[in-house]
C-alpha cells in the first residue's frame, strides 16, 4: 500500500495543488483579485449574515387573502355576464367560498346556465399551457339557483402563479435597491426566501417588501358629504379611504377606476420645479395614457384620488386635461420616500400580500465583530492542533500537520467553487472537521505502532497499519457523514451551511488521510530510511494498559441510569430555554451609543410598552444586552414586526440595534418538528447502517449510547439554561455522529478480536479492545476539546452556547463509548457463556445440546 506509481504521484498532488490554488481567492480583497488576470481563479466563498450583516427574511402568501380576491372576482364576473345577456337575477351573495346568485325569470334560466358556464371553463396551466386546470365549478343546486365555487385545484394554481409573479416583482425591489448578490428563492408552496448580504438598512427593505403597492386612480365623490358617510352608509358605488399622511384625512373615492399601476411604464424620484418639493413623475403606456386623458378632460374642476394600497397618498384637482400620458404625485415626501416610491411603481404591483414570518438581521459592525472572531478563534484552534500532534507523533506528526493544512485548503477551494455560503456554524464545522481529520490519522497511527510492537519491521507496519485501519476509518466517518446529509435536507439556515461544511470535511478527511498521508509517508522512507518509528515529545499514554474496565461496568450503568432519569425529569419539571426558534418571539441585541448599557432601564422602557413577556440581560461587554420578547398573542405573524418596532422606537435613540431575528408561531412550530425529525431520522439511518455492517447487536448498542448521549445532552442545556435554538439542532446532531463515531471505532476492534480470540470470555475481549484503543480515544478527544475551546473563547458570544454543548456532548460521548456502548454487547449477549464454554472444550454446539 505505500507504493504509488508516477500517475497516482502526479493525481494526487494536482488535486491538492487545484486545492491551493482555488482556496487563495479567499486571502486576498476584491480590489487585488480585480487586477489579477482573467484566467486565474477569483471566486470567494459567500459569507453569511452574520459575518458581513444583512438581512434574511422568509415571506409568506396568505392563501385566505388570496381565495376571498379570486371570489370577489367571480362575483364582479358573475354580475357583468348576466348584464351583458340582459338576464335578471337577485340574491348574488358570497358563501364561504363559493358565489351564488338566482335568476329571477324561469324562461332565462337556460340562458344564464350558458353564460355562467363559461366562467367554469378550464385555464390552461402548466409549461406552455399545457395543461388544463377547472378554477370555478358550476352547480345549479335547485332550478334558477346557480353556485359556483372555487375548486382546490383552481386555488392551487392561482396560488403557484401568484408566487411566481411574486418573487419576479420582490426581485425587482431587491435590485433596484443596488445591493450585491441578493439571494431570492422559492421555499414550498407559498414562500419567498430573501436574503440580502452587506444591506446597511433592514428597515427599508422591510418596507419595500411589505408593500403590495398597488396603485389606482380614482375620482373623489364630490356630490356626498364624506361625514355622513362616516356616520351612516356610503352612498352605492362609493367607498371611504383615509389619506396616509397625518392627521387623517377621509375621501369618498367612487369604486370605478379610471386607470391602474399596470398601466405605468416608468417611474422616477424627481423635484417640484415651482416647489422644490421631492415628487414623482410617471408615464403612462399608449392605453394608459388615453384612458386618463378621456377622465380628466370629462372632470375639470374635479379632484381625483392617487391611491396606494388603500391609502390616498394626494387628492389633486384637475384644473385641465392631462393628455401627455405623464404626471407627477406629490405627498409631503422625504427624498427616500420619493426614492422607495418609485422603486415599488417600477418594479410593479404585487399578486397577493405578503408576510414576514421570519427575519434574521444582523448589522454590518456586528458582522464585521464575527468576521474576527472566528478569524482569530479558528487560528488559534489550528496552532493548538498542529502543536499538540507534533508533540504527540514527532515527524509523523508534522507529515499530518501537512494533510490537515491541505485539507482545510481543499475544503475551502470547494466552498469557494460551489458558491457556498460560510456562516459562524460553518466555520465550527471547520473547526470540527480539523479534530475529525486528527482522528484519522491518530487512528492509522496507533494501529501502526501496534504493529510495530508485535515485532514487525518498520514497513511492514506502516503498511499493515495503514490496511487495517480503513475499515475503521471508512466506518466512522461515514455515519457521520450520515450525520450531515439528514442535518442538510431537514435543516435550514446556517445549520444547512454547517452540515455542507461538515460533510464537505468528511470527504476531504478520507482522502487527504488515505492518499496524501500514505504518499508523504512513502515519500519519508524512501529518503530517510528510519527503522524506528519516530516517537513524540511526551508519551501520553502506556501502550500495554491492562484497565479492567469492565469490572466497573455496573457501576457505569448506574450512573447513566442515575444521570439519564435525571435529565429526563428536569426536561420535564423545569422549563427549557427554548430560543425564538422553537418558540417564536424576538431576539434583538443591542449596543450603547455612548457608555455601558443600563438593563435595569431598557427594562422599564419596555415595560411600558405592554408586549408581555420581555427579557434583558447583559450580552457579551457591558455595553451590550440581549432583548428577548415572547410570541405576541396575536394570531398574525405580523404582529412579531410589530412589536419589533415599538422596541425600535424606544430605544433607538441610545443604541445601535446590531442583530434582530423575530420568528412567528407558524414558522416556529415547523422548526421544532423539523429538527425532532432529523435527530430521529439520523439515529435510524445510522442504526441500519451499523446493522449492515455488523450486527444487530452492535446497532443497538451503539444507538442506546448515543440516545444516551442525546438526553444527557439535553439535560445539560436544561441544568445550565443554554438557550435552545437552531444551532443546538446541529450541535446535537454533531454530538451523535461524533459518539457513533467514537463508538464504531471501539466497536470494530471488539469485532476484530472477537474472531481472532474465540476462546476469550466477552468481558476480556471488551477490556482488550477498549485498552488497545485507549491512546486513540484521548488523543482525538484532546485534540478535538483544545479546537472547540478556542472556539468557545474567542469565537464571540453569537456561537458559545453551540461550542459548550460540543464540549459537552464530546465528554458525554467518549464516557458512553467505553461504559456504556462497550457494556451493553454482554447485556445483549453478543457472546453467550454456554458458547464461550463449548469453544473453550472444543465441543460443538450439537454435542452440547446432545450431551
Amino acid at each position: 500500500m505505500l507504493y504509488f506509481s508516477r500517475w497516482k504521484t502526479i493525481s494526487i498532488w494536482l488535486v491538492v495543488l487545484f486545492g491551493v490554488i482555488f482556496a487563495l481567492p479567499n486571502l486576498f480583497s476584491q480590489s487585488t483579485l480585480a487586477g489579477l488576470p482573467d484566467w486565474l481563479p477569483k471566486r470567494q466563498m459567500t459569507l453569511g449574515l452574520d459575518l458581513q450583516g444583512g438581512s434574511h427574511m422568509l415571506l409568506q402568501i396568505d392563501r385566505q387573502d388570496l381565495a376571498e380576491d379570486r371570489l370577489a372576482t367571480v362575483r364582479d364576473d358573475v354580475r357583468t355576464t348576466l348584464r351583458d345577456a340582459g338576464i335578471g337575477y337577485t340574491g348574488l351573495t358570497e358563501s364561504g367560498s363559493a358565489v351564488q346568485v338566482r335568476v329571477r325569470d324561469e324562461s332565462q334560466i337556460e340562458a344564464a346556465r350558458t353564460a355562467l358556464q363559461a366562467l367554469a371553463e378550464p385555464v390552461s396551466s402548466g409549461l406552455f399551457g399545457t395543461g388544463l386546470v377547472t378554477e370555478v365549478n358550476l352547480a345549479e343546486t335547485e332550478p334558477g339557483l346557480f353556485r359556483l365555487s372555487l375548486s382546490e385545484d383552481g386555488l392551487a394554481y392561482r396560488l403557484n402563479s401568484a408566487l411566481n409573479q411574486s418573487i419576479e416583482v420582490v426581485g425587482r425591489r431587491v435590485n433596484e435597491l443596488g445591493t450585491t448578490e441578493p439571494i431570492i428563492q422559492r421555499q414550498g408552496e407559498d414562500r419567498i426566501l430573501v436574503q440580502v448580504p452587506g444591506l446597511q438598512d433592514p428597515e427599508r427593505l422591510k418596507e419595500i417588501l411589505g408593500q403590495t403597492a398597488q396603485l389606482t386612480f380614482q375620482m373623489v365623490d364630490v356630490t356626498n358629504d364624506v361625514q355622513d358617510a362616516i356616520d351612516g352608509r356610503p352612498p352605492a358605488g362609493t367607498h371611504i379611504l383615509y389619506s396616509s399622511d397625518e392627521p387623517r384625512v377621509p375621501y369618498l373615492i367612487e369604486n370605478r377606476v379610471i386607470v391602474s399601476g399596470e398601466n405605468l411604464v416608468d417611474a422616477q424620484a424627481t423635484f417640484d420645479q415651482r416647489t422644490n418639493e421631492p415628487v414623482v413623475s410617471f408615464r403612462f403606456d399608449n392605453q394608459g395614457a388615453t384612458r386618463f386623458g378621456q377622465a380628466t378632460q370629462q372632470n375639470v374642476g374635479r379632484p381625483f384620488a392617487i391611491i396606494l394600497d388603500d391609502e390616498v397618498i394626494s387628492a389633486p384637482r384637475i384644473n385641465e386635461p392631462i393628455l401627455g400620458g405623464s404626471g407627477q404625485i406629490s405627498g409631503s415626501f422625504t427624498v427616500q420616500g420619493a426614492n422607495d416610491l418609485a422603486v415599488l411603481l417600477r418594479a410593479g404591483a404585487l399578486p397577493a400580500d405578503l408576510t414576514i414570518i421570519e427575519e434574521r438581521t444582523v448589522g454590518p459592525s456586528l458582522g464585521q465583530d464575527s468576521i474576527e472572531a472566528g478569524q482569530f478563534a479558528s487560528i488559534l484552534a489550528a496552532i493548538l492542533v498542529v502543536g499538540f500532534m507534533v508533540i504527540a507523533y514527532g515527524k509523523l506528526g508534522i507529515i499530518a500537520n501537512i494533510a490537515l493544512i491541505a485539507n482545510i485548503a481543499m475544503i475551502i477551494a470547494i466552498l469557494s467553487m460551489l458558491g457556498a455560503t460560510l456562516t459562524l456554524p460553518g466555520i465550527a464545522g471547520i473547526v470540527l472537521t480539523m479534530g475529525m481529520a486528527v482522528d484519522s490519522n491518530v487512528i492509522i497511527f496507533e494501529r501502526v505502532r501496534e504493529e510495530r510492537r508485535q515485532g514487525r519491521s518498520l514497513v511492514q507496519s506502516l503498511d499493515a497499519g495503514f490496511q487495517r485501519a480503513l475499515a475503521t476509518v471508512v466506518d466512522a466517518n461515514l455515519t457521520t457523514f450520515i450525520a450531515a446529509a439528514i442535518l442538510f435536507f431537514l435543516g435550514s439556515g446556517p445549520v444547512r451551511g454547517f452540515a455542507v461544511t461538515l460533510a464537505i470535511g468528511i470527504i476531504t478527511t478520507v482522502f487527504t488521510a488515505y492518499t496524501l498521508t500514505r504518499w508523504l509517508i512513502s515519500w519519508w522512507l524512501r529518503r530517510q530510511r528510519p527503522t524506528e518509528m519516530p516517537a513524540g515529545a511526551v508519551s501520553y499514554i502506556p501502550y500495554d494498559t491492562k484497565i479492567p474496565f469492565m469490572r466497573y461496568r455496573n457501576w457505569g450503568f448506574v450512573v447513566s441510569v442515575l444521570l439519564t432519569l435525571a435529565s429526563i425529569g428536569m426536561f420535564f419539571t423545569i422549563n427549557m430555554n427554548y430560543g425564538i426558534d422553537f418558540r417564536g418571539g424576538s431576539s434583538i441585541e443591542v449596543q450603547s451609543r455612548e457608555g455601558p448599557a443600563d438593563a435595569g432601564d431598557v427594562r422599564n422602557r419596555l415595560t411600558d410598552l405592554n408586549l408581555g413577556e420581555v427579557q434583558v440581560q447583559e450580552f457579551g461587554s457591558p455595553d451590550e444586552l440581549l432583548i428577548r420578547i415572547g410570541t405576541q398573542d396575536a394570531e398574525s405573524d405580523t404582529a412579531e414586526q410589530q412589536a419589533v418596532q415599538q422596541v425600535r422606537s424606544v430605544l433607538e435613540a441610545d443604541y445601535e440595534f446590531r442583530r434582530v431575528e423575530i420568528v412567528g408561531p407558524t414558522i416556529s412550530s415547523e422548526l421544532a418538528l423539523n429538527g425532532t425529525i432529523a435527530v430521529v431520522v439520523a439515529m435510524f439511518a445510522m442504526l441500519v447502517y451499523i446493522w449492515l455492517r455488523f450486527e444487530w447487536q452492535f446497532a443497538l448498542g451503539a444507538i442506546i449510547s448515543t440516545l444516551h448521549d442525546v438526553i444527557m445532552l439535553i439535560g445539560f442545556y436544561v441544568l445550565l439554561g443554554i438557550e435552545f435554538n437552531l444551532t443546538s439542532i446541529a450541535a446535537v446532531l454533531t454530538v451523535v455522529g461524533y459518539s457513533i463515531n467514537d463508538t464504531v471505532v471501539i466497536y470494530d476492534r471488539v469485532r476484530e478480536n472477537l474472531r481472532r480470540y474465540k476462546k476469550m470470555p466477552i468481558e476480556g475481549v471488551l477490556d482488550m479492545s477498549l485498552n488497545q484503543t485507549l491512546s486513540r480515544t484521548i488523543l482525538t478527544g484532546v485534540t478535538t476539546l483544545l479546537a472547540l475551546f478556542a472556539l468557545y473563547l474567542f469565537g464571540g458570544e453569537v456561537i458559545a452556547s453551540f461550542t459548550i454543548a460540543m464540549i459537552i456532548g464530546i465528554l458525554v460521548g467518549t464516557y458512553s463509548s467505553v461504559f456504556v456502548a462497550g457494556p451493553l454487547l454482554i447485556l445483549f449477549n453478543l457472546r453467550p457463556a454456554k458458547e464461550e464454554q463449548d469453544e473453550a472444550t472444543g465441543a460443538t454446539p450439537a454435542q452440547s445440546s446432545k450431551a
